[in-house]
């Protein structure tokens, strides 16, 4: 059986220490802010994390590029030249091009690798729900499943990943068009903050409001309740948050009070999905019954 590795991009928000400890090999997305391109890499080196959310909140705006085929090209060829075989699980197709580009480089190197298997998998999520698809794969490939059998499992799951978060700048949302102006200033004024889902297709959908953030946050704890695979206690459950201690705190604690759950990862949203949220949103991602 040939050796092969998974590969993702920077959308996955897997931070450095898990990204090592996986074996994965990221493919950063780009961002701009005050005229300057950075590359979203899991160490945040060219710009850290606690200065990109700075600079948010006081007003600066960020503009994301997808990843292009070159940039598979180029993290590919090494990993084909090795002699080794790649799986390829990349961000939602409904939210960026970084997908199709995956595509296209991967049939372009086919021809050229004869032999080499390539395998590209729309992951329908974003953010530590990509990255959480990416850590139980890595766990399958670790366990010694082949590239195919951790192919199978990727597919069979993604469907049952729940993405639920909440948006604290309602700003950000109405910038990207997701929301009217009006809503924006009603909302912030009365302080009503966004459930919201990644649906089956892989888009961000709101499904309900909630007073305040803390209302918000008790929300997708209980979709949790609703939606999770039992037994809840054994679920390994991951994060995202964009600069908002408090709500992981205030999150993490009401998983162990309400379920049991003691297995809690929790990170940052990198700077790529940061700049479309803006600060104070927080993801919970876990298995359920359906998305």
């Amino acid at each position: 059986m040939r050796d092969y590795v998974i590969m993702t991009d920077s959308c996955c928000d897997l931070n450095e220490q898990e990204v090592a400890e996986s074996g994965l090999c990221v493919v950063p997305l780009t961002f701009t802010v005050g005229g300057e391109t950075y590359r979203d890499t899991p160490d945040h080196a060219e710009l850290p994390l606690a200065e990109f959310y700075r600079r948010l909140r006081a007003g600066e705006q960020s503009v994301t590029a997808a990843a292009n085929v070159g940039d598979f090209t180029d993290a590919m060829r090494p990993i084909l030249e090795s002699g080794r075989d790649i799986l390829c699980v990349a961000f939602s197709s409904a939210l960026s091009t970084t997908y199709q580009s995956a595509v296209i480089a991967a049939i372009e190197l086919r021809q050229e690798y004869h032999g080499a298997k390539i395998v590209v998998i729309d992951s329908l999520a974003a953010s530590r729900g990509q990255g959480m698809l990416l850590w139980h794969a890595a766990k399958e490939k670790a366990a010694g499943k082949t590239l195919d059998e951790v192919a199978d499992w990727v597919r069979e799951n993604i469907q049952h990943q729940d993405h639920w978060f909440t948006v604290d700048d309602l700003g950000h949302l109405r910038r990207g068009g997701r929301l009217n102006a009006t809503s924006a200033i009603v909302g912030t004024v009365l302080s009503i903050k966004p459930v919201m889902h990644c649906d089956a297709d892989g888009k961000l959908t709101a499904v309900s409001k909630a007073r305040g953030m803390k209302q918000a946050l008790t929300e997708l704890v209980n979709r949790m309740d609703a939606l999770g695979t039992r037994p809840l206690e054994g679920q390994t459950v991951f994060i995202c948050h964009a600069d908002a201690p408090e709500s992981v705190a205030f999150v993490t604690e009401l998983l162990r009070k309400r379920f049991g759950v003691t297995d809690v990862r929790a990170d940052y949203i990198g700077p790529v999905i940061g700049s479309h949220t803006g600060a104070g949103t927080l993801g919970l991602f876990f298995f359920g019954s359906e998305r």
